[in-house]
Parts: structure tokens; sequence; C-alpha cells
């Protein structure tokens, strides 16, 4: 069977702002795992390609694929649509995966008479599998993890256990891709996933949700065997772990760095952390191996908000981590979400504060926005606190719900987190901090990054 799996053509603030892009990495596991099969497949990455829609039609009509697969975030959502239309309209099975999708699979197949199947959560066996049904005529009642259509009924299977030995998935088929476009920084760029899995209770993020509960970790050895594929083979010089976290399992990590290290893999690489999961035996492995930054997903400045949002974490270890962190010479982004149901002005202005108080190399300030899948989506939808569910809005910058009784109005939260961007990067510490290390570079991007988003001048009450 021809299997033509598509990034689709959506906006990418990251391409735009920074210049980069990275390897559509759960389209490549799909495509390793088909071609296992024997299948004939495709990946079509529009975002580094540039591809537009009549591209991707282009592309469908010329191959003629028996079935095309689209994967998509939320903000995606309406370009992944116009995809699958498009296939459809050329005689293709449709199927739609990716993180948005898993959680709205009945409502898609509801309202969309052109997605034939929702493949949700891990999808390399449930892929798999209904290839096999689709080329022999069988039913796809018994699989596992697929949303379906009877007639005019949608219908949802069991959910499919979690993938227990996740070196058994072959490596990713970056030969499908145009590996030589991924850029960072004028470097090879690539990304890669040793780990699926969150045991944490963030109400904000459904990662628990796609991928369990019980964290799962791929052996140093295999991590390292696929780091060399892509210095050896690709010309990689910069990685990006896209683990949620990490270090959550201490010791496999500093195995990992310690294999790295064995084999003389020339690469600098970035990955996520928590800041109860850090110590600085583990700093100092991570940075000898060629961590150069460590994204923290702070949230707040205030413990009662970091409370309600089910972080799991208290002030004191995020400051102690920031400064081990510095300690090791490893660069710090710090992650924060402004808006959360309960948020205040001045809990507002005791995050932006303490985000200058940690100083960190970066800082990313975002709207608090309610996915589809998170506890925070069902709780505010049962309010009625949802003001918009066009998804191309949940982009992170624009607020999308409002809980009149407990939270400040949207046009305040977009203001404050303008009024965030510019109290950090305009700050002299901040200038003198990029004019040290010579980051002219970065201090271009992030300057350009502020001001694509501000619109007009920045007005707000108070000081910070």
């Amino acid at each position: 069977m021809r299997v033509l799996l598509v990034q689709p053509p959506s906006r990418s603030a990251i391409r735009e702002v920074l210049e980069t892009s990275s390897p559509p990495l759960g389209l490549a596991y799909l495509a390793s795992c088909l071609e296992e099969e024997g299948e004939e497949v495709r990946i079509m990455d529009c975002i580094v390609l540039g591809a537009s829609h009549r591209d991707v039609k282009r592309e469908i009509e010329s191959w003629s694929p028996d079935l095309v697969g689209v994967t998509a975030t939320t903000p995606a959502h309406n370009d992944a649509l116009r995809v699958l239309k498009e296939a459809k309209e050329a005689g293709a099975f449709t199927v739609a995966g990716g993180p948005h999708f898993s959680f709205i699979d009945l409502e898609a197949l509801r309202k969309y008479r052109f997605i034939d199947f929702v493949v949700r959560g891990e999808g390399e066996e449930t892929l798999k599998e209904l290839v096999r049904a689709l080329e022999r005529g069988r039913d796809v009642s018994e699989i596992r993890g697929l949303t379906y259509r009877r007639g005019e009924v949608a219908k949802r299977n069991p959910d499919r256990p979690l993938i227990e030995n996740l070196d058994s998935l072959p490596m990713p088929a970056y030969h499908l891709l145009p590996m030589g476009m991924y850029r960072f920084e004028g470097y090879r760029h690539a990304t890669t996933m040793t780990s699926r899995g969150c045991p944490f209770r963030c109400t904000f993020c459904a990662s628990s949700k796609l991928f369990g509960k019980r964290w799962r970790g791929r052996s140093p050895g295999n991590v390292a065997d696929e780091l060399e594929l892509l210095v050896y083979k690709y010309k990689v010089r910069n990685v990006e772990f896209l683990d949620d976290t990490f270090t959550l399992n201490a010791r496999r990590a500093e195995e990992i760095c310690d294999e790295i290290k064995r084999r003389g893999l020339d690469i600098s690489w970035a990955c996520s952390s928590r800041v109860d999961t850090i110590n600085r035996r583990l700093l100092s492995k991570l940075k000898a191996a060629g961590c150069y930054i460590i994204y923290y997903g702070v949230e707040s400045g205030s413990q009662r908000i970091l409370n309600l949002m089910k972080k799991g974490i208290r002030i004191a270890q995020v400051v102690k981590a920031f400064k081990e962190t510095v300690k090791a010479g490893i660069e710090r982004l710090a992650s924060f979400i402004l808006g959360f149901p309960g948020e205040t002005v001045e809990t507002i202005k005791k995050t932006i504060r303490f985000a200058r108080f940690l100083n960190p190399d970066y800082v990313q300030f975002t709207v608090c926005t309610p996915y589809p899948g998170t506890e925070l989506y069902h709780e505010l939808k049962s309010k009625g606190a949802i003001l918009v569910e066009d998804w191309s809005r949940y982009d992170a910058l624009t607020p999308v719900f409002w809980v009149r009784e407990e939270g400040m109005p949207p046009w305040e939260v977009a203001r404050w987190v303008k009024r965030a961007y510019v109290s950090f990067y305009t700050s002299p510490r901040f200038l003198i901090q990029q004019l040290r290390k010579k980051r002219f570079i970065i201090w271009r991007k992030v300057f350009k990054a502020v001001r694509a988003y501000l619109t007009g001048r920045v007005e707000g009450g108070g000081g910070i």
C-alpha cells in the first residue's frame, strides 16, 4: 500500500522567528514501522519545504497514495482538515492523528465526512494494523487505539496498551526527510525522543493522557545508536531531546551522557527538565556530554498558582535548580504561563519579578491555553468558560477563556504577556548579558520575536 504522511502547511512561529525547524519525529516513527511491513511510504513536511496546499494536492494527484495520514497540533487543525479533504476527494483513505485529533476523535468523525479514521495516542502499532486490515479488506472494529465510522455512527475502539519496550521500535525514517534543511544557528539540527510517559499531574498538559502516566525509557545504548546515525550519516551537530522530562530517571540520563562521551559524539544538545529532578552531579554530566541549554517549565512565581496548576514544585526548588545550572555552565530557558484561572494582577507581577530575579538566559511567556485532553480544558468547558473553539486561535498567545468570577478578563491577560516580554528582553541586565556572551545572532532573533509579537504600544497600569 502507498502511504503518504503529511505535516500540513501551517504557520510555524518557531520557524518564522528563530529561522529553524525540526523533523516531524512522530511521522518518521510511523513511516519506519510501515516500511518494516513492506509498505511504500513518503513523508511530506510542508513546514520545512515551504510547501503550500496546492503542492500537497499535486503530490497526492501525481503519486496516488492509497492512504494519507496527517498529524496536527491544535493550532494546525484547519490546515490538517484541508489536506484530509483533498486526499479524500482524490479517493484515498484518510487518517488523522497526533495530539489534537487524539482528544477530539469522535467530534472530528461526526463533523467531517472526509476523515475515515483517527489513530489515538501512540500510533505505530495501530497504524500498522489499520493498513494491514485495509489491504486485506478486514474489519477494523478490533483494532485498539482506533476511532472509525460505521455508517453514520462514530465508534471508538478501546485504548491500545502502551508500548512496553521502546527499543523495539525501529529508528525513525530520517531517510524520508530532507535532513539537510533542518538547521539551527547554521548547523544541521535534529530531534529525538528517548522516553515516553509523564507521571505528573499538571492540569494544563495533556502529555500523560497521550503517552500515559507511566514513564518508559529507551536504553542508553539504543539512544546513542540513534545519535550516531544522526551524526555520521546526516552530519547533525545540534540535537533537541523532546522528552517531557529528560532527567526524570537521573541514572539513565547519566548513562546516556556517558555513552555520548564514550562514542566521541561531537554534538551540542538541549533538553527539558523539572527543577525537582536536578542535582549537581547530573548537571555536571549533562554539561560534559554537550548539553548547552535546559528548558525549565517554571510556570509561575506564585506558589498559590503553582498549587492550582498541580505543578508539584516549590519556589525554593526553582531557585536552587537555577543556581546549580548556572554553576554547571549550562544556559537556562524559563517558561511561564500567565492567566491561569485564579490569576490576579499581583500574581502576574510576582511572576514577572521572579523571572527577572532568576535571570535565565531566555524566557518564554505564554497565555494559559486549555488544550483538548487536559484537565484544565474539561474543567473550563464544564463551567462554560471557553470563549472560542476556533482551534487556530489556540496558539498560546491568544486568550480563549474567561472565568468571570475568579479570573481577569482575556484582554488583560494578553496585555500582561506583552508587558512581561518587554520587561525582560529590554532590561539592561539582559542586554549586557548578551553583549558579554557575544550572542549577536540570538539577540537579533529575540528582538525580532518580541517585535513580531507586540502590536502597537504596550499599555497597563502600575509598575512591576
